[in-house]
């Protein structure tokens, strides 16, 4: 039996949101067994689970019907990654800082914590059958396995970029130092258009990588296939909201969040049957 666990004492940071712009404080706080992951903003409670998923076009928003929250997947992913079941996030915007583009400083802040075992077994879900969904030429898929393990392929007509394929297995790895660091990355190009839609209003060179056809604008990179990685980051932050562990291999290849909403989704009427 693996026990679940939650942060031995809280902290906060604070920083301003990738697409609002706005100040945010976010404080985590420890959580009794089987609460999950979970934000609180004001009177309001926002499950950390995939009954909660809204808009997925360039982050993961949560929703109830009195309050949301945006780019959680980062945050979500260093609980994940630094094996934190239970947690409560109280927050004072509807979006989670985008710090510097990565998922280093919140691993960080839970080390720091420190890490409480708990009471109740953690719940684990096996994949017996190959699952699998699909968006034009991209796709993710769940594999049976012995153990966990993710690999991740992008592709971009950029010579930045290019095709860039990694594949991690936590039981082997180290999140903190493999993962987490990885950024936040997009086109020069892209930017006045996303800008125009709203978008990105809180980027900067200093929460996200951008690369032209030359090169990358800010190096140096902290990873050869940093984009690579941090797209297996995002990754991890959308399969949390299953709410366990799995116990699979997880293929994706230019997948997006909702590509990765719909796989967890296909995952999970599984465990339901």
């Amino acid at each position: 039996m693996i026990s679940q666990q939650t942060i031995a004492s809280p902290f906060a940071l604070s920083g301003v949101g990738l697409h609002s712009g706005n100040p945010i404080t976010v404080r985590v706080a420890p959580a009794a067994p089987d609460s999950g992951r979970y934000f609180v903003y004001g009177d309001n409670v926002i499950p950390a689970r995939l009954s909660t998923v809204g808009e997925t076009m360039l982050s993961t928003q949560l929703q109830t019907e009195m309050a949301s929250v945006r780019t959680v997947e980062h945050l979500l992913a260093a609980l994940w990654g630094m094996g934190i079941d239970n947690a409560e996030i109280a927050i004072n915007n509807a979006e989670i800082p985008i710090l510097d583009g990565s998922a280093r400083p919140w691993a960080e802040a839970i080390a720091d914590a420190g890490i409480a075992s708990q009471s109740e077994p953690r719940q684990v879900l096996a994949i017996r059958e190959v699952i699998s969904v699909q968006q034009g030429d991209a796709f993710a898929i769940a594999v049976p396995s012995d153990a966990l393990r993710f690999t991740y392929g992008i592709e971009f007509p950029t010579k930045a970029i290019g095709t860039q394929w990694f594949s991690w297995m936590p039981s082997m790895g180290n999140f903190a130092s493999e993962i987490a660091p990885a950024r936040t990355f997009t086109m020069a190009s892209q930017v006045e258009q996303l800008q125009a839609m709203g978008l990105i209003k809180g980027g900067s060179l200093d929460n996200a990588i951008v690369c032209d056809e030359q090169g990358w604008l800010n190096p140096p990179l902290r990873f050869d296939n940093e984009p690579c990685r941090h797209k297996l980051l995002d990754l991890i932050g959308d399969l949390s909201l299953l709410g366990r562990s799995l116990q699979a291999h997880i293929v994706a290849f230019k997948a997006s969040h909702a590509l990765h909403a719909q796989l967890a989704q296909a995952l999970l009427a599984v465990s339901d049957n």
